[in-house]
């Protein structure tokens, strides 16, 4: 029964912002698009609140 709600927890958990930062970089095409995403989370694209 806790194997279900641990199931159920991760699925519905939402990603922290590093998580997410490192997501968006790991899904670059090559270091040209690596380097736009990048300065993009320089810039604070994931650490705006709501």
């Amino acid at each position: 029964m806790f194997d279900q709600l641990k199931k159920i927890r991760r699925a519905l958990r939402v990603p922290s912002p590093e998580e997410r930062e490192l997501a968006y970089l790991n899904g670059a095409t090559d270091r040209i698009d690596l380097e736009y995403r990048q300065r993009q989370v320089d810039r604070g694209m994931f650490r705006h609140t709501f």
